[in-house]
């Protein structure tokens, strides 16, 4: 499954009212760990068709930065249902990846 960039203007149709459990990943182009995070997660999302993932880049979607609270990236949030599950501070690896979304689906 491909990744999906969500912006404010999409979250409602792409996050919020998605059927299947949503893994978020808010990053930013500049940071370092974000760079090392995204294969990872680009792997994850190809193994995972049961989990849509989506990112968020903090830069271009301020408010969908400031409802999570987020204060430090990547952060990765798990939404099942339209709302929070579980959150994930740091960079980490694809197994990470998976072993935090099936603890928590």
């Amino acid at each position: 499954m491909a990744i999906t960039e969500v912006t404010f203007q999409n979250y409602q149709t792409e996050v919020a009212q998605s059927a299947s459990p949503v893994l978020l990943d808010f990053y930013a182009d500049w940071c370092g760990p974000c760079k090392m995070l995204h294969p990872e997660l680009e792997a994850f999302a190809e193994s995972a068709n049961d989990i849509k993932v989506c990112q968020i880049n903090v830069d271009n979607a301020q408010e969908l930065a400031q409802l999570f609270g987020i204060l430090s990236i990547p952060t990765l949030v798990l939404i099942k249902n339209g709302q929070e599950a579980a959150r994930r501070v740091g960079g980490c690896e694809k197994a990470d990846i998976d072993a935090f979304v099936r603890e928590n689906v």
